[in-house]
């Protein structure tokens, strides 16, 4: 069982235009709502996959209660913490050419007591997980180091734990010796404080994030496929992407193959870039099923191509 850790869930609704005029007033060609935050699409992508998963996250107000309903109806068990503020509603659009806005609201503030709570509520079942994934933002109440305590009680209880996150909340956990971070090139850069022009200049960069404490790092390129650096080494691999029609989520599902594949290893950096492609082929933040996968799009290497530029480039 994979446990998932989301502390700013939201509730996403997702907007497919022609094209954003701003000022203007637009007709959606499609729309749907979903379950919101990267814990959630993680667990999300585990249950589409037949795996077990337990979403764990703060739930309040209306928007929380749709949120619970909505993970439920796709058989995702939710061991929700009441608190007073209620969960973020966040919007995207998406344009005929496959362009992202988006517009996340800030979500609830936690008192101390929810904050405690929330990882009370992680230590009830952690005994039963293979895996915690703790993913997304930090809301508005809880310290730097909430993600640096969770690493640490997770070790506590012989569970491995994957940590997504970025800037100040990563780096401050780095210390507590995540089993697995996954920053993308942006958030990367950000962690080193340098630009990232090249995979090679991602490599160096993720070697500085295990000096700091980071057990291994998989780093997510965009189209320039995947790193995997561990102790063994760094690896890399790409897929082959055919239709491109929304990359919310993408990296959550990339996460959530990584880990289904054992978490460790070339078949779980494969398992990873599957899923990745074949999520941005589906509507909104709709999670890839087996049936979606080609594992014949995915090519990994041993050694990383150094001196290939980033096509979107990583900076701080």
């Amino acid at each position: 069982m994979i446990l998932t850790i989301t502390p700013n869930p939201s509730l996403d609704r997702t907007y497919e235009v022609p094209t954003l005029v701003r000022g203007g007033v637009l007709r959606a060609t499609a729309d749907r709502m979903d379950p919101g935050g990267k814990g959630v699409n993680v667990s999300r992508a585990i249950a589409a996959a037949g795996g077990r998963t337990v979403a764990v996250m703060p739930l309040g107000g209306p928007a929380g209660a749709v949120v619970a309903d909505l993970l439920r109806n796709e058989g995702i068990p939710v061991a929700g913490v009441p608190v007073l503020g209620p969960t973020r509603s966040n919007i995207s659009v998406v344009e005929s050419d496959s362009t992202l806005t988006k517009i996340n609201a800030a979500g609830p503030e936690l008192s101390a007591a929810e904050a405690e709570a929330l990882l009370e509520k992680v230590r009830e079942y952690a005994a039963g997980a293979s895996w915690i994934a703790c993913c997304g933002s930090l809301p508005r109440g809880l310290p730097l180091a909430w993600y640096a305590e969770l690493v640490d009680r997770a070790h506590r209880a012989g569970t491995r734990i994957a940590l997504d996150t970025s800037g100040p909340a990563l780096t401050a956990a780095l210390g507590a010796r995540p089993d697995v971070v996954k920053p993308n090139a942006a958030e990367l850069a950000e962690a080193v404080g340098r630009p990232l022009l090249s995979v090679g200049d991602a490599v160096e960069a993720a070697r500085e994030l295990r000096d700091r404490g980071a057990r291994a790092v998989l780093a997510s390129l965009g189209a320039d496929g995947q790193l995997l650096v561990d102790g063994s080494g760094a690896r890399y691999g790409s897929a082959r992407v055919t239709t491109v029609r929304s990359n919310v989520g993408a990296g959550d599902a990339s996460l959530a193959g990584f880990l289904g594949a054992g978490g460790e290893g070339p078949a779980a950096l494969a398992a990873a870039l599957a899923h990745g492609a074949a999520a941005v082929g589906l509507p909104g933040s709709v999670m890839p099923s087996p049936a979606d996968l080609d594992p014949s799009a995915v090519r990994t290497t041993g050694e990383p191509p150094l001196d290939r530029p980033l096509t979107e480039p990583g900076h701080p």
